[in-house]
């Protein structure tokens, strides 16, 4: 008898014949309540995709910003984002990847030449007529809140850092190209929150997770990076461990996008999903089984925003949960779908504008609330609301650990 011939099936691409044009989707779009531009994700999705076989994709479907929220709240399952990025890829693929594109993409490569050079590449960063240079060669709009990078890598401050000597439980943690190049504070923050739940933390190989490459349009690129994350980070879950991240879009890309958007299926990808996790939702889930406690006090209002790549996830907001529970904490959740970022989104010119009308709602919250700082769990995100609200925005995990680094310090 042979053996069953088994067949992918694109849920994603046979999901547009499910659109039953009720228009939920653009309700929800941050986007096209604030520009022309953008006709709109039903349109540009599903509606769309039916007559794109042998035809030119239209450039519209550039100024979708790739939140997410039309996919979540479609009532019938059409996956209108993840159709709206192919077409984005397909629509580069016959007009080419702009250059801006291609060096927006280079998180890693552009994170690992500019620590090795930081002072002169902050100060460049900084200085008038380097912004002026970095927003006619890449697009980027001189007033665009770049990170500063920083002087040694996370991975170098790793080694540093204290472990437990008889671990609970053990992880890998997939730190990202903004954690190992921009913000080892987060990095550092993470392992010692971890450390002190019990948690022995591994740092394994590893490369970007490719969505900056995903949202302009470069899938050849994303593909050969998800690839070499499967092949490094598959041996960490066989081995009984889990995969942690502190960056949502991150973690997102591994468990959602390589599949939903680059199509890439498989029993080894849906093994590589199912390992990965948040490192709140890790740490949430320990609480719940009353294996943490966080006897701790943090005495600011904080403004929460759960992004959009968070959103996606489905399991709510476990940082939010956490934080919720320390003491003096005035603690309030934003309530608005997306910031405007959405990754490079937000870094370029021709959609800056549309960026900052977009998170005007979340500015209006922070003022509402008397926000002292913002905790958002999305780096590209943390650094427009900062521009954006005039606040620090920090990641959650980084309160946390101020909370626990002090009582023990009072003894708490």
């Amino acid at each position: 008898m042979s053996e069953p011939i088994l067949f992918n099936v694109d849920e994603v691409a046979l999901s547009a014949d499910r659109c039953i044009k009720c228009n939920v989707c653009n309700t929800v779009c941050p986007v096209l309540p604030v520009t022309d531009l953008f006709p709109g994700p039903k349109y540009c999705g599903p509606q769309a995709q039916r007559f794109r076989s042998g035809h030119p994709v239209e450039t519209w479907v550039d100024y979708c910003s790739g939140c997410g929220a039309c996919s979540r709240a479609c009532p019938s399952g059409v996956r209108v984002a993840e159709l709206n990025a192919r077409a984005r890829a397909r629509m580069f693929e016959q007009r080419g990847i702009p250059l801006k594109n291609r060096l927006l993409s280079r998180s890693e490569t552009l994170g690992r030449m500019g620590s090795k050079a930081a002072p002169l590449a902050n100060f460049g960063l900084n200085f008038g007529p380097g912004r002026v240079v970095v927003e006619r060669i890449l697009g980027v709009p001189r007033e665009a809140p770049l990170p500063s990078f920083s002087q040694g890598s996370f991975r170098r401050r790793f080694r540093r850092i204290p472990q437990p000597e008889r671990p609970n439980l053990r992880v890998g943690y997939f730190c990202g190209c903004t954690t190992n190049y921009y913000e080892p504070r987060v990095g550092e923050a993470a392992v010692r929150v971890l450390t002190r739940a019990g948690i022995g933390v591994e740092l394994p190989e590893q490369h970007c997770c490719g969505l900056p490459f995903i949202s302009n349009g470069d899938f050849k690129g994303a593909r050969k990076l998800a690839e070499a994350n499967l092949k490094a980070l598959l041996p960490v879950i066989r081995s009984g461990k889990r995969v942690v991240a502190t960056s949502t879009s991150c973690s997102l890309t591994l468990k959602h996008e390589y599949r939903e958007v680059l199509g890439l299926y498989g029993p080894e990808w849906e093994e590589l999903a199912a390992g990965v996790y948040d490192a709140f939702e890790l740490l949430r889930e320990l609480a719940w089984q009353g294996e943490l406690e966080l006897d701790a006090t943090l005495t600011q209002r904080v403004l929460y925003h759960g992004p959009c790549q968070l959103r996606s996830h489905g399991f709510g907001f476990p940082a939010a949960d956490l934080l919720g529970t320390l003491g003096g904490i005035e603690l309030a959740e934003s309530g608005v779908e997306c910031c405007g970022s959405a990754g490079t989104y937000g870094f370029k010119g021709d959609k800056r504008e549309i960026a900052f009308r977009v998170g005007q709602p979340l500015a209006a919250r922070a003022r509402e609330h008397r926000a002292e700082v913002v905790a958002c769990d999305s780096e590209t995100c943390r650094w427009h609301i900062q521009q954006l609200t005039g606040l620090p925005a920090r990641h959650p995990i980084e309160l946390l650990d101020e909370a626990w680094s002090q009582a023990e310090r009072t003894g708490d």
